[in-house]
């Protein structure tokens, strides 16, 4: 499959006064978007990753924006992959995704099993091992004890270690978006895992250039306030990865494919 590498050269530019954001000096930061159970993807985009920073001297950080599982069909093995296969000579940060929170509180609340299977947890269920009819609908409280049953401890202590952002340089990294307006310290957990539009059509800038997820675009949106990199992996065959070193910004991604 026929991979490819752009250099940045959308978006409006920022003010003359304006410093260009960077990351810090010796660093290099790889930021991978919403994955949704593409383990396909993930791994030849881990491939390219490597092969693209292996004469990189310097740090080298990985991040993750979230949204691990649901809608693909292998949530259960990209867990495994990022347990099992961290990229050597990577500082890997692992960002929570709505649907991961939704997985975590459908555990605690099982009524919310119907919005989580909705949303794509019928494939998540199906990875480990748990397999419904279509049309039928589950006990909650059964289908929560079940899942339970198959859910490895150390995948449950991985989802509950994720973190809501990362810094890096002028670059906030989160998996939806921030409240326009607010300082990051007062930020809402559910604004920095649902929010969508009152953040993607706002033009204030922020404290930092925010990289995200969650919101599909058919290319990377590059905004002076915010970069958005979910591409629709799971339906589109296009895992994106946001490469900043300096005030350099470049993009990798899997070819198209059809859906796994």
């Amino acid at each position: 499959m026929k991979n490819f590498v752009k250099s940045w050269l959308g978006g409006a530019a920022p003010a003359a006064e304006q410093p260009k954001p960077r990351v810090e000096p010796g660093r290099r930061v790889y930021c991978i978007g919403d994955i949704h159970g593409r383990l396909d993807l993930l791994q030849q985009l881990h491939g390219i990753i490597v092969e693209d920073g292996g004469a990189w001297k310097g740090d080298r950080t990985l991040v993750y924006l979230g949204d691990y599982i649901d809608r693909g069909m292998h949530s259960r093995e990209v867990i495994e992959e990022l347990l099992d296969a961290p990229l050597s000579g990577f500082e890997s940060v692992y960002l929570l995704g709505n649907h991961e929170q939704t997985l975590l509180d459908f555990l605690q609340h099982p009524k919310a099993a119907s919005g989580w299977l909705a949303w794509g947890g019928r494939e998540t269920l199906a990875s480990y091992g748990i397999h419904m009819p279509p049309h039928v609908r589950p006990d909650p409280e059964q289908l929560r004890d079940e899942f339970q049953s198959q859910l490895p401890e150390r995948h449950l202590e991985f989802y509950r270690a994720m973190q809501m952002m990362h810094v890096s340089g002028n670059y906030l990294f989160v998996h939806a978006g921030i409240r326009p307006g607010k300082p990051l310290q007062e930020q809402s957990n559910e604004d920095l895992l649902w929010i969508r539009d009152d953040f993607t059509e706002s033009r204030q800038q922020h404290e930092h250039v925010v990289v995200h997820g969650h919101t599909i675009s058919e290319e990377v949106a590059f905004h002076p306030n915010r970069i958005g990199i979910d591409t629709g992996a799971y339906a589109t065959g296009i895992l994106t990865c946001l490469v900043l070193e300096g005030e350099e910004r470049r993009l990798l991604h899997t070819g198209g494919s059809s859906h796994a």
